[in-house]
């Protein structure tokens, strides 16, 4: 957490788009601003929730890339790691003192090989994934050379179409690799639907889910046969984790979007039909936008544009207001639908973004906000650790 006397001689507008003690009005926009209670509560209804059925939180650091965040889902929710998906995310997590950091991916650039097997020794429990039996050698090789021990994850295809083995005779051949590798510890399962989590309807995320749950009990059952142990059965996001977590198979979730949620993620419904975002997960993330146009009678048009967030999931909403609409932006403008002329330049607007990860990789700083002033700023810290 940054507090005032940590952002010294950093000057608003320039450096920073707030301080400490600032009204709401006052920050500097465009930005990220999280709503700290909301926030808070998020990462606390999640950890009761994992504690309650048992089962372990990875929380997913891609998703706001942050250490600080990560620190309260850990201090506040009871997280016992961070998942991350590439090695430099891993490293600025690692270096921040996040003591338990899976890559929820394939490493295989040897470069890449060489960090990753180099972040035991900032203090952390580190873990990678394998849908490859060549991958094996390498990562051993690698461990051995640095005298450190990489953890394995045997990553299924379970629905995504991307990453990891289909059949449980293949998730057998690279665990046994694994486990007979010098340097390296088969740890489990990694098998994450990431398909299905933005299905709108519940029955069709649960069908889609039922099919991956029956590979992985299917893959866990020969592993044992084996006499091959998981210690981590993973996967589990925002939109599927009330299945994994009574699947009576998977023991650790990996849910990220909860704590901030986006406007994507707001529209899947639950088991009731109810928009998540209406009950089960608050909105906690916003870009705060300033109108800095009103030249068009029926629209305002505000410093928020694609340069400001992702749009790969749809227009940001307009938090809280329904007198108004985001209906286009370019790289530096937003368009706001005003047709009743109630919005003044320098008005200013929270927006719910369609798609949270790609939009806080865009941002310096995460402004923390409570009962409308600024609380703290937290940098987001693996911003652009895409490699």
């Amino acid at each position: 957490m940054k507090d005032a006397s940590q952002l010294d001689g950093l000057e608003v507008g320039y450096d920073i788009p707030a301080l400490p003690g600032m009204d709401e009005a006052e920050i500097q926009t465009p930005c990220l601003i999280l709503d700290l209670d909301a926030l808070e509560r998020n990462v606390r209804k999640m950890g009761d929730y994992a504690r309650s059925h048992g089962m372990r939180h990875r929380v997913h650091g891609k998703m706001h890339k942050s250490v600080d965040v990560a620190r309260l889902q850990m201090e506040l929710g009871g997280a016992c790691g961070v998942c991350c998906q590439k090695v430099s995310e891993a490293e600025v997590f690692a270096r921040g003192g996040i003591a338990d950091v899976l890559v929820s991916n394939q490493v295989r650039d040897p470069a890449k090989i060489d960090r990753l097997a180099r972040l035991p020794k900032l203090g952390a429990r580190t873990l990678c994934c394998v849908d490859d039996v060549a991958n094996v050698a390498d990562l051993s090789e690698a461990a051995q050379r640095h005298g450190t021990e990489i953890e394995c994850l045997v990553e299924i295809d379970c629905g995504a179409g991307r990453c990891g083995v289909t059949t449980t005779p293949a998730v057998v051949e690279i665990a046994r690799a694994i486990d007979a590798a010098p340097g390296l510890k088969f740890a489990g399962i990694q098998a994450y639907q990431g398909a299905m989590q933005h299905l709108d309807a519940y029955e069709d995320r649960k069908a889609k889910i039922d099919v991956a749950v029956a590979m992985v009990r299917d893959a866990v059952e020969a592993l044992q046969a084996e006499g091959l142990a998981c210690d981590i059965v993973g996967g589990g996001g925002t939109g599927s984790y009330y299945f994994e977590s009574t699947s009576g198979v998977y023991n650790e979730l990996q849910c990220g979007s909860y704590a901030f949620m986006d406007a994507d993620y707001g529209r899947i419904r639950d088991a009731e039909g109810n928009r998540i975002d209406a009950g089960e997960w608050e909105n906690a993330l916003f870009i705060l936008t300033s109108v800095m146009s009103h030249a068009k009678a029926d629209k305002a048009i505000v410093d928020a544009g694609l340069k400001a967030q992702s749009v790969d999931s749809g227009l940001p909403v307009i938090y809280g207001r329904t007198d108004v609409d985001y209906v286009k932006c370019s790289d530096e403008h937003g368009v706001v639908a005003d047709p009743d002329g109630v919005l003044d330049v320098n008005d200013k607007l929270r927006l719910v973004p369609g798609h949270c990860d790609p939009t806080c990789n865009v941002h310096d700083w995460y402004v923390g906000v409570r009962g409308g002033k600024v609380e703290t700023l937290w940098p987001v810290s693996a911003r652009g650790k895409a490699y």
